[in-house]
C-alpha cells in the first residue's frame, strides 16, 4: 500500500529569548499529515499553535529558533534547509493563511495584483495565467463577482470576502501544504458558514494538506479530519475529529468541549435606570448620498451592557464610530449623560474623550508596532491624568495584572505576544482611561474560549466595581447570552429587533435574528452540511455578504466615464 504521508514532525522543540535567556515552549511536539488531510490544532492562546504551524513552513519570528526535531515535506527535512532553501518553500509549495487579512493585504495594491505576485515572481505561470487561476479560486470560494472583484482594493470589500481572497492567494501557486491561522476568528457567525464552507470545498477539490489553527472545537470539527489539543507546548491529546468530539480522554479537552454551556445565562438582573448614552435618529456613513446607518435609535443604560449583533456588512462598527466621533458625516444626535455630543472627536473636550473609550476589533492595525507595552498603555495615563513616569510605570503593571498579562510583559512589542495576548492590551488601554462607557468592538473574537470566558468574567466584575457601561459589539451569540443585559439586532444599517436579552432569545424571532441563532455552530461534523442542505431545502434566505465597493469606485468594465481595466 503507497505510503501518502505528505508530512511528518518529530519531536519538535522550540525556544525563545525572554528575559535575557533562551527558553523553551514548545515541548517535542510529533505529528504526520497526509495528502488531503487536514489537521486541526486547537488551545489556548500562546499553546504554541501558530509557532507550530510557521515551523512546518520553516519559519520562526523574531526571537524564536528551532532547538530539536525534525521536520520532513515531502521526503525533504525542512529543519535541514538553507534559510533561501526555506525561502522558496514558502509561498510555492507551503502556503499561509493568517488570523488578520486586513492587517496582511496591501492597501495600495489590487487584489489581483497581490494575487499573481508569487506564482509570476516564482516562474509557476505568466500574468495572465496567474489572473485566469485568481478568477478560477475566487468562483470556487464564492466571491461575488469573480472576474471582477480582483480590480478592487482592500479596504472596497468586507471582511469575509478579504479572508477568502486571502485563501485564495496562498492556494494559487497550488501549494502541497497550507497552514490556515485563525482564518475566521473575526467573521461573524453567517458569513463563517460561507467561508468554512468554501475553504473545505477548496481542500477537498485540490487534494491539499491544510493544518487548521483555531481555538474554537466547533469550528474546527467542521473541517478538521484530526484534531490536536495542544496546552502550554505540550500536546494534551490526539485523535479523530469525531471521536475525540464524542469522547474527549483528557479533562483540558472536556474544558474545551464545555466551555460554551458555561457562558450562558450570566447577565446581571436588575431594573434599567438612567441611559448614559442615547443615539436619535441617527444615520449617516462615509460617501455622499450613501447611508450606512438608517434611522438608529438606541438607549444604553448606565452600568449595564447592550450587545449589537449582526452579519459582517450591518453596520454596527460603524455605529460604534459615530458614537465615538470618527463617522465622517451623520444625521440625527449621540447623547452622553444628557449633553448632545459634537459629531466630530476633533470637537469634544478631553474628559468627553476620557469618558467614552473604544477597544477595537484587530489588535494587529490598533497597536503601534514599534512601542512597547509601556508606552502603549501609559499614553492614556499622560495624556488623561498626566501622571508621573514612576507611578505611569506602575500603574500600567497594574493593567496588565488585571487583564490577566504578566507585570515582566511591560517591555514587551506587540509582535512578542499573540493574538489574544495583544487584544488583552487594547483592553488595557482602554481601561488606562477610567471610562464609564466602552464600546467593545469584538474584543473576545482572537481569543480562545477559555481565556474569552476569564476576559467577559474580568469586564463583568469592573462593571460591578466600577459601575462601567458596555456597548458590546460581536458576533458570537454565546457571549451575548453571557454578558447582555440588553440586545439589538442589526442588519443592513438598520435595527431590526431590539429589547432585553431574554426576549431577544425566546420564540418567535425576527427572521434575521433566527438565521443569526441557526448559524451558530455546533459541536458536530456534520453541523454545517445539515445547516446548507436545510436552507436550500426551505429556500432560506442566503447567508453571503453584501457586495462592499465603496461608491465612485468602478470595476473594470464600467460605463463610468475615465474608468479603465488596470494593467
Amino acid at each position: 500500500m503507497e505510503d501518502n504521508t505528505l508530512l511528518t514532525v518529530k519531536d519538535l522543540k522550540i525556544e525563545g529569548f525572554q528575559g535575557g535567556q533562551w527558553s523553551q515552549f514548545v515541548h517535542g511536539i510529533s505529528f504526520s499529515l497526509k495528502k488531503g488531510e487536514v489537521l486541526g490544532l486547537i488551545g489556548e492562546s500562546g499553546a504554541g499553535k501558530s509557532t507550530i504551524g510557521l515551523a512546518t513552513m520553516g519559519y520562526y519570528r523574531a526571537g524564536c529558533r528551532n532547538c530539536g526535531g525534525e521536520i520532513t515535506l515531502a521526503g525533504q527535512t525542512v529543519t535541514a534547509m538553507e534559510p533561501a532553501e526555506k525561502r522558496r518553500l514558502r509561498g510555492d509549495r507551503a502556503s499561509y493563511v493568517a488570523q488578520s487579512a486586513a492587517a496582511s493585504f496591501n492597501p495600495s495594491h489590487r487584489l489581483i495584483s497581490q494575487f499573481s505576485e508569487v506564482p509570476v515572481l516564482r516562474g509557476l505561470m505568466s500574468r495572465d495565467q496567474a489572473k485566469e487561476r485568481a478568477v478560477g479560486l475566487y468562483r470556487k470560494l464564492m466571491l461575488p463577482k469573480p472576474e471582477t472583484i480582483g480590480f478592487r482594493y482592500p479596504h472596497q470589500v468586507s471582511g469575509g470576502q478579504l479572508q477568502r481572497a486571502m485563501t485564495a492567494m496562498a492556494m494559487g501557486p497550488n501549494p502541497e501544504i497550507i497552514v490556515f491561522d485563525e482564518p475566521t476568528t473575526a467573521l461573524d457567525v453567517t458569513t463563517q458558514i460561507e467561508v468554512l464552507l468554501s475553504i473545505k470545498q477548496a481542500i477537498k477539490d485540490h487534494g491539499t494538506a491544510a493544518i487548521y489553527i483555531t481555538h474554537d472545537l466547533a469550528v474546527v470539527a467542521q473541517v478538521a479530519d484530526r484534531i490536536m489539543v495542544l496546552r502550554h507546548g505540550r500536546m494534551v491529546e490526539e485523535g479523530d475529529t469525531r471521536e475525540m468530539i464524542a469522547n474527549p480522554k483528557e479533562e483540558y479537552t472536556r474544558d474545551l468541549l464545555n466551555v460554551r454551556s458555561a457562558w450562558k445565562d450570566k447577565a446581571r438582573p436588575g431594573d434599567p435606570g438612567d441611559p448614559v448614552i442615547e443615539v436619535k435618529d441617527l444615520s449617516g456613513g462615509y460617501a455622499k448620498n450613501k447611508d450606512i446607518l438608517r434611522d438608529i435609535n438606541l438607549r444604553v443604560t448606565r452600568g449595564r451592557t447592550l450587545a449589537v449583533v449582526g452579519e459582517s456588512g450591518s453596520g454596527k462598527s460603524t455605529l460604534a464610530r459615530a458614537i465615538v466621533g470618527l463617522l465622517p458625516r451623520f444625521k440625527g444626535e449621540v447623547v452622553f449623560d444628557g449633553q448632545t455630543l459634537p459629531g466630530k472627536y476633533r470637537h469634544r473636550n478631553r474628559e468627553l474623550l476620557r469618558k467614552v473609550q473604544m477597544i477595537y476589533q484587530i489588535p494587529d492595525v490598533a497597536l503601534n508596532p514599534r512601542q512597547k507595552l509601556r508606552t502603549i498603555i501609559g499614553h492614556p495615563l499622560k495624556v488623561f491624568f498626566n501622571m508621573e513616569a514612576a507611578r505611569r510605570e506602575e500603574r500600567v503593571k497594574e493593567l496588565l495584572e488585571m487583564v490577566e498579562l504578566p507585570a515582566a510583559y511591560i517591555d514587551r512589542l506587540p509582535r512578542e505576544l499573540s493574538g489574544g495576548e495583544k487584544q488583552r492590551v487594547c483592553i488595557a488601554r482602554a481601561l488606562a482611561a477610567e471610562p464609564e462607557v466602552i464600546i467593545c468592538d469584538e474584543v473576545t473574537s482572537a481569543l480562545d474560549q477559555l481565556i474569552g470566558k476569564q476576559v467577559l468574567d474580568m469586564l463583568q466584575s469592573l462593571q460591578e466595581k466600577m459601575n462601567i457601561t458596555y456597548i458590546y459589539i460581536t458576533h458570537d451569540l454565546d457571549t451575548v447570552r453571557a454578558i447582555a443585559d440588553e440586545v439589538a439586532v442589526m442588519h443592513l444599517g438598520r435595527i431590526v429587533e431590539a429589547g432585553d436579552r431574554e426576549s431577544i432569545f425566546t420564540p418567535p424571532h425576527h427572521e434575521y435574528t433566527e438565521l443569526l441563532l441557526s448559524s451558530v455552530p455546533r459541536m458536530d461534523p456534520d453541523w454545517m452540511e445539515n445547516v446548507i442542505a436545510r436552507r436550500a431545502e426551505a429556500g432560506a434566505p442566503d447567508a453571503s455578504e453584501p457586495d462592499t465597493l465603496e461608491p465612485g469606485s468602478s470595476e473594470p468594465g464600467s460605463s463610468e466615464p475615465g474608468v479603465s481595466t488596470p494593467a
